[in-house]
Formats: structure tokens, C-alpha cells, sequence
């Protein structure tokens, strides 16, 4: 009887994810450059600066996974992270939307449709830094060189700009902020276990990395 409600188990968890796997919203690319006129005032602009919660620049998000990109701009619509224009963007999206502006983005990392050149070696990071790394695990998740997560729905960090990683880092620390904040458990764990200036130590290094992320100005911006 255990052997059989054990099956029944496994067949049901089966059955649920190959159901996820069907509902998932396939992302056109092509749509999706027609749906990015929200995103190009930060994302189109190289080296743009948003000031809330505090002056950083904001993410290079071309070449980023679009599997990731839809994650967050989820988590935005939920609430998870906590950014009021973003969560305004993000409301504004359909499912379709976001599956199209992820593809688009995704894309849009590629020199005339050729992927960016893999990643090459790591630069040897410091006893200071190659602690901090081996204590928060970074690469179980983000993968070699940080630029191969190791499930799509997370992020490319290598090579993102440093005070932005710095950022979002602080803000899986932030507890009962309306306005700021992220809900992850497994992130609010790791960055617990740093101070603030280590923090800034990482982000400093993941950022001298080659990761493929980039900024790509729209014609307007050039």
C-alpha cells in the first residue's frame, strides 16, 4: 500500500509539472520590440543612474536570461520586491507581455544574432574576496564565471554593474520597508551573513567579470 501511495505521489508531481510546462507563455522576440518603450528611459541608456532607494545605476539587462527577466518582473507584479516603479511596469504587463519583453531582451545581447563569446577565465579574486565567495556559495547557484546559472530563472550577475549588485544585495536585508525590500529565502539568507561592506566586496568583484551583459542604446539614445 506504501508502494502505491508513493507511485500515486510521483505520478501527481509529474502530471503538475509537465501541466507548468504547458501553461508557460512562450516570448517573441519581435513582439517584444514593440513592447519596450517603458523600459528604454532606464534600460536604453547606457550608464543611467535611478536615485531611489539610492543613487546606482541601473541593471544591463540585454543578453540577461529571459526565463530570469520573467521571474522578476513577476515578483515585482507580487510584490516580492518591493520598488513602486517598477511594481507600476510590471502592473502593467500581461503574462504575454512579459514573456515577449524577456525574449526581446534576451535577444537583443547578440551582435546580429550571434551569442556573445563564452566567458573567459575567472581573474584570480583575492584571499579576501575568494573567502567571501566560498562562504556565500555564489557559484552553486550563478554558475561558472557567474554567467551560467544553474536554473534560467536565475540571474547572470558577471560583469552587472557593481553598485547595482551592491543594491539588491541590501535589499534581501531589508525587513518591513513598504517601499523597499526583496522576498527571497534562499538570497536573504546569504546576504545575511554579510556586512554591508562586505557586501560591496563582492559586488566590486563579480563586476570586473565577462558575462555577455550589456546595455544596448536605442537609436534614439546613440
Amino acid at each position: 500500500m506504501k508502494k502505491k501511495l508513493t507511485m500515486i505521489f510521483a505520478l501527481a508531481v509529474a502530471f503538475a509539472a509537465v501541466q507548468l510546462h504547458a501553461q508557460e507563455t512562450k516570448g517573441d522576440a519581435q513582439a517584444g520590440e514593440k513592447k519596450v518603450a517603458m523600459c528604454l528611459g532606464c534600460h536604453g541608456i547606457p550608464g543611467y543612474q535611478a536615485s531611489f532607494p539610492e543613487v546606482y545605476k541601473v541593471p544591463k539587462i540585454s543578453g540577461q536570461g529571459a526565463k530570469y527577466i520573467v521571474s522578476a518582473l513577476d515578483a515585482y507584479r507580487k510584490g516580492d520586491r518591493k520598488h513602486p516603479t517598477m511594481r507600476g511596469i510590471a502592473d502593467s504587463l500581461s503574462d504575454q507581455d512579459i514573456a515577449d519583453v524577456a525574449a526581446y531582451y534576451e535577444a537583443s545581447g547578440h551582435d546580429d544574432g550571434i551569442a556573445a563569446a563564452a566567458p573567459g577565465p575567472l581573474p584570480a579574486p583575492s584571499a579576501q574576496v575568494a573567502g567571501l565567495l566560498q562562504k556565500g556559495a555564489c557559484v552553486s547557484c550563478h554558475g561558472d564565471n557567474f554567467a551560467k546559472p544553474l536554473d534560467p530563472s536565475y540571474p547572470k550577475i558577471a560583469g552587472q554593474h557593481a553598485d547595482y549588485l551592491y543594491v539588491a544585495l541590501k535589499a534581501y536585508k531589508t525587513d518591513k520597508n513598504p517601499q523597499v525590500g526583496r522576498s527571497n529565502g534562499v538570497m536573504a539568507g546569504v546576504a545575511r551573513q554579510f556586512s554591508n561592506t562586505e557586501l560591496k566586496t563582492l559586488a566590486g568583484y563579480v563586476s570586473t567579470l565577462d558575462g555577455g551583459l550589456k546595455t544596448v542604446p536605442e537609436p534614439g539614445f546613440r
